[in-house]
């Protein structure tokens, strides 16, 4: 069997009065997070981690942020586009880490939601996406509510 890890981090900034997508689900926020896309930073460092495992590329190569086709597109649909491609390929997701930094809001709440929304994306169980929020202790622009981080890293598998 071979088995292969990939890692995804992305950044995107914070603006008033944006709908702010996190994890496939909408959050009640003040501030959205600013993109091309619907700009779900959870699922673009999945992606990113998942294309990244499989040699893949990265996000940007397969969804140009200057292709009209995926402006304000819903990132669950690019998500689903990746999971195409490394079955198309014979690999399979073993599971899913996952952390988002941002000061507010708190995604705690969330995370249930999240999971069970990236799973049926990702047609793995919820139960192996781990999704973990911190903030950064007001230090530099997460700590500034200027922006949201988050990191990934994916373990997947072939036959």
């Amino acid at each position: 069997m071979k088995i292969r890890t990939g890692f995804g981090y992305d950044v995107h900034q914070l603006r008033e009065g944006l709908p702010f997508w996190l994890g496939g689900i909408q959050i009640p926020h003040t501030h959205g997070a600013l993109g091309h896309s619907d700009a779900d930073v959870l699922i673009h460092v999945i992606c990113d981690a998942l294309l990244g495992a499989a040699n893949l590329r990265d996000i940007g190569f397969h969804f140009p942020d200057t292709d009209p086709q995926y402006k304000g597109i819903d990132s669950k649909r690019l998500l689903a586009e990746v999971v195409r491609l490394l079955e198309e390929r014979g690999y399979a997701i073993s599971n899913i880490d996952s952390t988002v930094c941002l000061e507010a809001p708190k995604v705690n709440p969330h995370i249930p939601a999240m999971q069970e929304t990236l799973a049926a994306v990702l047609r793995i169980p919820a139960e192996d996406i781990s999704i973990k929020a911190t903030t950064t202790e007001k230090l530099g622009f997460v700590g500034r509510r200027e922006g949201v981080a988050a990191y990934a890293s994916v373990l997947i598998t072939k036959p």
